[in-house]
């Protein structure tokens, strides 16, 4: 899909349909009655999935169960947005057959994270616009957070732009692009598959959590190696958590400096990305303007384009 064929979702008026899903793991039920509560507040109606909060295994339900709770969702026409729990593992299960159904016919936010990443991949190669945020954990924070106030303005129609503190590695530039990302070791998962999107031209975002530098290290060597890393126009290096320093390196972002060194392009790290409290939901497919400053703080500027609709 090229950029001028996104469809961005209507934005959500008060008493519009949101509902939960758990596409991947499983949940305690209290976070997502909690964040469903602050939601209709908000003024949107809320409705949770049938097997969102059940448990087969180390999931929410069979893969059988989680692709009709998903399904019935994205071909709902009351439905206007779907917020996916939590992460884990296990969106893998039901990806070809999502991608079956029509998808633009009825196009609505999908918002998440982790991998969640793997159903934003769905969305952007159907050139539809989705949202890499917060889940129910976050959510049931209320209003006064400020990614959560930050995601409601999505959903109503509103682009953000957003202005961060800078970091030694950062190299200094401005890029315009296409905004794709996510879970680095899930959209590893996804090269050579139909839902690869980590392409030449964009500005690519990347987080991770639990995996060693190495593995890191090796996801990039392959995009270096089939030429994306050298031509992507800019990158956003999000939170990489709960690793330990190795032998090679003292910690991720010298190994990520060190592969893109070669390159010209923009790169912003220690961004608020990630799965920590402070994740600041972006776009997917959406154009942006990335700025790194020496001087200044950093920001990632959201545009409006021909197919975004009137909030």
């Amino acid at each position: 899909m090229n950029d001028k064929s996104i469809t961005f979702p209507q934005p959500l008026a008060e008493g519009d349909k949101i509902v939960f899903c758990s596409p991947a793991g499983t949940i305690n039920s209290e976070k997502v009655e909690k964040a469903a509560e602050v939601l209709r507040e908000q003024g949107w109606v809320v409705e949770i999935m049938p097997h969102a909060l059940g448990k087969s295994g180390s999931y929410s339900g069979t893969a059988d169960e989680r692709y009709d709770d998903f399904s019935r969702a994205l071909l709902d026409p009351e439905v206007k947005a779907i917020i996916c729990s939590r992460g884990g593992y296990g969106v893998v299960h039901i990806l070809d057959r999502l991608s079956e159904l029509d998808l633009r016919a009825n196009p609505k936010w999908i918002a998440g994270f982790s991998d969640i990443s793997a159903l934003h991949a769905l969305m952007a190669v159907n050139g539809i616009a989705s949202i890499h945020s917060s889940m129910a954990a976050q959510l049931m924070l209320g209003p006064d957070d400020e990614d959560n106030a930050s995601f409601f303005s999505i959903l109503r129609g509103e682009r953000p732009a957003y202005t961060f503190d800078g970091h030694g590695f950062d190299r200094c530039g401005v890029a315009t692009g296409k905004l794709l990302g996510g879970n680095v070791a899930v959209l590893a998962e996804l090269i050579s598959t139909p839902y690869d999107i980590i392409k030449p031209g964009s500005i690519l975002f990347i987080e991770d959590i639990a995996e060693p530098i190495y593995k890191i290290e090796r996801i990039l060597y392959q995009l270096k190696m089939s030429g994306v890393l050298a031509n992507l126009n800019g990158l956003v290096v999000g939170q990489f958590t709960d690793y330990k320093p190795d032998e090679n390196h003292g910690d991720m972002y010298e190994m990520i400096r060190d592969m893109v060194a070669p390159y010209d392009y923009p790169v912003a790290y220690n961004t608020p990305i990630g799965h920590v409290d402070h994740n600041i939901p972006l776009i997917e497919s959406a154009q942006v303007t990335l700025k790194v400053s020496p001087s200044e703080r950093n920001s990632l500027i959201f545009h409006r384009s021909i197919s975004d609709p009137d909030k």
